[in-house]
């Protein structure tokens, strides 16, 4: 796999019947390393061991409802009250960034109300924090480090 705009972390990858898996540390289960899982496995590495945020508040790949249509988030940092704190979209290192990846984010937020979020192919990061008030982001240089 191509090597990320992320600090470098310590990865357990093991190959089965010619595929490689990574360990995913949240959802305690070795799943298909694909370039999207590559950089979303990185993210939750960013979030634990760069931003320092508890591996308990965190979750990966759920279900959510948009619009009537069934999708998926990738990963959610909770604050302790159980609202969120965070959404991180991740794409593909080969897949480019773009309005269209805000839009898909910003859709999945009108449900979730994160306070935060991120977009990342895993060499582009984009950070943002929201305002609910006049609906709209605020562009951020960086993600904020968790605080009790």
């Amino acid at each position: 796999m191509q090597p990320l705009n992320f600090p470098k972390y310590q990865f357990r990858i093991k190959s089965s019947e010619n595929r490689l898996y990574i360990f995913d540390v949240i959802r305690k289960k070795f799943v298909l390393l694909q370039p999207e899982e590559w950089v979303r496995q990185h993210v939750v590495h960013f979030l634990i061991f760069t931003k320092k945020y508890p591996k308990s508040l965190i979750n990966v790949e759920k279900q959510l409802n948009v619009n009537n249509l069934k999708k998926r988030y990738d990963v959610v940092v909770f604050k302790s009250n159980g609202t969120i704190d965070v959404l991180a979209e991740c794409k593909a290192p080969e897949i480019k960034i773009n309005q269209s990846t805000f839009d898909q984010i910003s859709q999945y937020n009108l449900n979730l109300k994160a306070d935060h979020l991120m977009v990342t192919n895993g060499l582009e990061h984009y950070y943002c924090k929201m305002d609910f008030e006049h609906e709209k982001y605020m562009f951020l240089k960086e993600i904020p480090d968790f605080s009790r």
